[in-house]
């Protein structure tokens, strides 16, 4: 099982240390989200600084840029690290598309699919020496003059992973993409029931395998090697998983296990006025609920329960913290894993 840390620094000499300590501790991949920062710029650093270790996001935006756009970005981080850059896309939602970026919204498990075969496309024109005609419903892209070309990439094009909950998107994931990147607001029952299930109607569609393809879980893990440190990871990832539990959209999740009207409860709750709204909708997950969706143990025993749970399930796991604690702790964490 591969292990992949998460970048949650952004000044250049913080980068270019985090990068080296993972790459050092054994971590497989280093992770960069689209949130108060782009993504990209701190991987060009991380790259730079290591000689091993994967770079990616999870996730970039894709809707907020052109196919065409993304494709150069990623393409110059795939050579400017040697060929170990993985892209990996998420949709956002709606107002985030419409309002914050000012671009169209439409039809997303569509629109995925076809963004990724445009890069795709894309990318063959400048790997390949392939004549560049993509014509979609979303995307059109029928000019590459040399001048625009770049030379080709190491390794190729780089990997493209997609990142999922609902079925339809998932299975956009198995039709074209090289891996799966599992919401942190997920369980071990929804992914054996739904999720790979739907990855494997979507891989037989492309006429691929499950051994083609990767699953990368960000998973929710509450860890201390106190009482006191335990408890307020406990506390935190009670309030992680209530914060998407109150989201429509994640919805299907809970209802697989009986726990729709705890979804609604939460969503009431965090429309309301009450000061203390986010601490209470933390109250509302119980211990059975917090369970199914995170890890919670010693550190020493982290690891032995990754395995029994999702040891057959993903290829990659990264450690969800809704918490502060010591990075150091992950590091037998990680070298456990990959003895398993």
């Amino acid at each position: 099982m591969k292990v992949d840390g998460k970048l949650n620094v952004w000044r250049t000499a913080e980068v270019v240390e985090e990068a080296r300590h993972h790459e050092k501790a054994g971590y497989d991949g280093l992770w960069a989200s689209e949130s108060k920062h782009d993504p990209f710029l701190p991987l060009l650093l991380a790259a730079e600084h290591t000689d091993r270790l994967e770079v990616g996001t999870a996730i970039a935006v894709a809707f907020a840029r052109s196919p065409m756009q993304l494709a150069y970005t990623a393409h110059d981080l795939q050579t400017y690290s040697g060929g170990r850059f993985v892209l990996g896309l998420g949709s956002q939602i709606k107002p985030h598309i419409e309002r914050r970026f000012a671009m169209p919204w439409s039809r997303p498990a569509a629109r995925m699919r076809e963004y990724v075969s445009a890069l795709r496309a894309i990318w063959a024109a400048w790997n390949e020496g392939e004549k560049l005609d993509f014509q979609g419903d979303f995307y059109t892209h029928t000019l590459m003059s040399p001048f625009f070309s770049p030379p080709p990439a190491p390794g190729g094009a780089p990997q493209v992973f997609v990142a999922a909950v609902g079925e339809a998107m998932t299975r956009v994931a198995g039709e074209v993409a090289d891996g799966l990147l599992a919401h942190g607001f997920t369980t071990e029952r929804y992914l054996r029931e739904v999720t790979l299930p739907t990855v494997e109607a979507g891989l037989t569609k492309s006429g691929r395998t499950r051994g083609d393809f990767s699953v990368s879980h960000l998973l929710l893990t509450a860890t201390g090697r106190t009482e006191e440190e335990l408890a307020r990871a406990v506390d935190g990832t009670r309030r992680q998983i209530a914060f998407y539990g109150s989201t429509p959209a994640y919805r299907g999740v809970l209802e697989l296990h009986g726990w729709g009207e705890l979804g609604d409860e939460l969503n009431a709750l965090s429309k309301s006025d009450r000061a203390d709204k986010w601490e209470a909708m933390g109250g509302l997950v119980d211990d059975d609920v917090l369970h199914a969706f995170a890890v919670v143990a010693e550190p020493g025993r982290v690891a032995a329960e990754i395995r029994l749970r999702y040891g057959s399930l993903v290829d990659r796991v990264s450690f969800y913290t809704a918490y502060e604690i010591d990075a150091e702790v992950w590091e037998p964490i990680v070298q456990e894993l990959h003895g398993s």
